[in-house]
């Protein structure tokens, strides 16, 4: 039976939870521009199935507006609590409006106030103004549901390359690279 790298990420972020890693689910998202010019930030995984790696933002923000420009993203998770870590590379698509609905439901209502009160990473004069829409949102949506804005949706990374790493002494990690070949995939071991 081939080895199923899914899986395997799945066990990885567990094993990290269970070690005490504060926020196992926190990844390193790269995407680039039109132009190839590369931007880096931390968010949150919200999903890992056979079908990808899912996360939520707003499509206006500049990871955003970089992956309507360029579909291609790399996520890098680091677990030092057990000496592991894992990169994910490969094609990114939106989830389904139905999807990026249930998901909006799920979040705290403070989270859906503050994703409708914050056009995310556009400039901001002063953050009281900020503060100001955010107070102003929590008074209209008073005792209703809190709308998912248009523009707020999710990703869904679809792998085509993971590469496994584990911390070995003396510094001979073990590292394991799957590529993707149609539904299948192909492990490789690689020196550290």
């Amino acid at each position: 039976m081939a080895a199923d790298p899914i899986r395997k990420f799945r066990n990885w972020m567990s094993e990290a939870a269970r070690a005490g890693t504060e926020l196992a689910e926190a990844i390193a998202l790269a995407t680039s521009d039109a132009r190839g010019r590369p931007s880096v930030r931390y968010m949150l995984l919200k999903g890992v199935d056979h079908d990808g790696f899912v996360f939520y933002t707003h499509a206006r923000s500049a990871k955003g507006c970089d992956l309507a420009a360029n579909p291609y993203a790399a996520i890098a998770v680091y677990w030092h609590a057990i000496g592991k870590q894992a990169r994910v590379e490969g094609r990114v698509s939106l989830v389904s409006v139905k999807e990026a609905d249930a998901y909006w439901l799920e979040r705290p209502r403070a989270s859906r106030v503050a994703a409708q009160a914050s056009l995310q990473s556009r400039p901001l004069a002063r953050r009281a103004d900020l503060m100001r829409k955010y107070h102003q949102l929590e008074r209209q949506y008073f005792g209703k549901e809190v709308p998912r804005p248009q523009d707020w949706t999710g990703y869904r990374l679809v792998p085509r390359t993971i590469e496994f790493w584990e911390r070995e002494e003396p510094r001979l990690h073990h590292r394991e690279l799957f590529v993707r070949r149609g539904t299948t995939w192909k492990r490789t071991l690689l020196q550290p």
